[in-house]
């Protein structure tokens, strides 16, 4: 099979390789995915740039954890009905070495949920790590219908997708941009106000969103640079979900000033989420995408043979929307 592959760490260029490599098969409740699309995100391009020193131990790695394709192939224990159906992948490359940028990948039937008609492989490769990111940060800690939600960086992969989850789900959004492109990008899924997080006055400029009034949870992009506004704007007994926190990534807690608010902090990592939200995510996904509720935004959608180009743009972090390689 046509596959791309690294064998160590450094830039794309230089470390990813093109070629052809025996093509899997399906163990017990496996099934054989021949891919159309693979997914590159940001987790993708900092394992191949080395954020996980171990990652290469037991031999070379097949990238991406996202992707979509046609099952052509079971293992044991996997009901037969199941081939030729048209799934998304995701979790590819998480414990393990063989990821979506290949003609062929062979995963755990769970890890390849059935892709609705309705919705194309390139939207199969968006909504792995980013869509099951937003999902956990928004209904982690429970219904947000009549809530009031913060959600930073409303334009970024996972904050454009959090927007759309909140506020088909009733809650009021109030989303965060830094220019105006990006504000109204907030505004198109679903955000009902915008502010500017750049603004010295961004708490103040928060609560004037929302009429004086504090909000009930922050779903956040930047943890630790956020974190004084966050717990500002707070309600008692709120809370902040965030996935990232690049900017101070050891934040120092003001404990007491936390602890008196009775926040509640959760750390989301899409990989470690449980199954029974994983489960949740999957199923409000389909719903999703039978009914056509979700946008997604595609900013490049290049062949696989052009793989490091797309690892280059994910880096350089200007572009707003999923980088897809196509596998033909």
């Amino acid at each position: 099979m046509h596959a791309a592959w690294f064998e160590a760490f450094g830039p794309a260029r230089d470390v990813l390789k093109l070629g052809e490599l025996d093509t899997p098969e399906p163990g017990a409740g496996e099934v054989l995915v021949r891919m159309h699309t693979s997914g590159i995100n940001p987790s993708d391009v900092k394992k191949r740039a080395g954020s996980f020193p171990n990652l290469l131990d037991d031999g070379f790695v097949i990238p991406n954890s996202d992707g979509a394709g046609v099952i052509e192939a079971i293992g044991e224990g996997v009901d037969k009905s199941r081939i030729g159906e048209r799934v998304w992948v995701f979790q590819a490359q998480y414990g393990r070495r063989f990821g979506t940028a290949a003609e062929y990948v062979a995963i755990s039937s769970n890890c390849a949920p059935r892709l609705p008609q309705k919705a194309g492989y390139e939207v199969g490769a968006c909504i792995g790590i980013p869509v099951m990111t937003a999902h956990r940060a928004v209904f982690a800690d429970g219904d947000v219908d009549g809530q009031t939600l913060l959600i930073t960086g409303g334009a970024g992969r996972v904050g454009y997708y959090a927007v759309q989850w909140a506020s088909r789900a009733g809650a009021n959004v109030i989303a965060t941009a830094s220019n105006d492109a990006d504000a109204e990008t907030c505004r198109q899924a679903g955000a009902h106000q915008v502010v500017n997080h750049r603004d010295k006055k961004f708490a103040k400029a928060v609560l004037d969103a929302n009429g004086g009034e504090l909000v009930d949870r922050v779903v956040d992009v930047e943890f630790g640079a956020n974190l004084p506004v966050s717990i500002e704007v707070l309600r008692i007994g709120g809370t902040i979900a965030t996935y990232a926190s690049v900017q101070v990534p050891e934040p120092k807690l003001p404990f007491f000033q936390m602890m008196y608010k009775d926040l509640t902090i959760r750390m989301i990592i899409v990989y470690a989420m449980p199954d029974s939200a994983k489960d949740h995510a999957v199923a409000d996904f389909t719903r999703a995408l039978r009914e056509e509720a979700l946008q997604h935004r595609i900013a490049h959608k290049l062949p696989l043979d052009r793989i490091a180009e797309g690892n280059e743009i994910v880096e350089e972090g200007a572009c707003r929307g999923a980088v897809i390689v196509t596998i033909d």
